[in-house]
């Protein structure tokens, strides 16, 4: 099924308790992570969207109750010469995880056929090329066990617009903001043709794409992260690890002892 954008802009508030179903979320995510851990299961959780769709804030959300030394967050700017002078996938096989890891990226390898065609950082025949490419390379991490989900997070103009006003009023999110906001928002027509060939391109059975309707920012985030839980949650064995009974035997008797 074609996904189209304008499909996910009602912006309906989450219907229920917030605060409430997000603990139970990350309760649930704290547990795939050690499902992950335990069964040295890898996956990579990719996050693409607007300017100010609320990517972060569900990053945030995401990792709060994981181990911090078997996740690592990738936020993925423009790169670096030392980058440009090699393949553009270059840069992410560096960063992909290792058993019993997850790698969360904010923004991703999807540069190639978004920005980088948008501003004409990639020549037609790259970014062209760049679908086959970036299908492929998602291949070979699914063919060697890697669990991949990819979110796009999609805010109307308007919700876009208040959003980075509020950044502009907000002392302590002005930081936020840069010329970058506004020049991609002028061209706002040209990516959505860019995302739109994108979904087309690149949503594969490996691989498929998820859009978040970011307009409501509790109802983008439950959605945000139930998707990732569930598709996480199908790619690894959640039965507990059995206590070890040697260990158990250690501790029942250390545990025994007087002061």
């Amino acid at each position: 099924m074609t996904i189209q954008l304008s499909d996910y802009e009602s912006g309906k508030p989450f219907d229920g308790d917030y605060d409430a179903e997000l603990k139970k979320l990350q309760t649930r995510l704290s547990h795939i992570q050690v499902a992950h851990i335990v069964h040295r299961k890898r996956a990579i959780v990719l996050l693409e969207g607007w300017d100010a769709a609320g990517k972060g804030g569900i990053i945030q959300r995401l990792c709060a109750d994981w181990d911090p030394r078997n996740f690592e967050v990738w936020p993925i700017k423009a790169p670096t010469q030392d980058e440009l002078d090699r393949h553009f996938l270059w840069r992410f096989w560096t960063k992909l995880p290792a058993c019993g890891d997850i790698a969360v990226f904010d923004r991703s390898w999807y540069g190639r056929v978004l920005v980088e065609r948008v501003e004409s950082y990639a020549k037609d025949a790259e970014w062209k090329r760049g679908y086959d490419e970036i299908n492929e390379f998602e291949a070979q991490q699914a063919d060697s066990g890697t669990t991949i989900v990819k979110l796009f997070v999609h805010v109307s103009t308007k919700e876009q617009d208040e959003r980075l006003a509020s950044r502009l009023d907000h002392p302590w999110k002005r930081w936020k903001t840069g010329a970058d906001d506004y020049r991609n928002r002028e061209k706002r027509p040209a990516y959505l043709d860019a995302m739109h060939d994108m979904f087309k391109r690149t949503d594969t059975r490996w691989a498929p794409w998820t859009v978040i309707d970011g307009n409501d920012k509790k109802a983008g985030r439950i959605a945000a992260l139930t998707a990732i839980a569930e598709r996480l949650e199908a790619h690894v064995d959640m039965t507990p690890p059995e206590l070890d009974p040697a260990i158990e035997a250690i501790a029942r008797k250390a545990l025994a002892r007087k002061p």
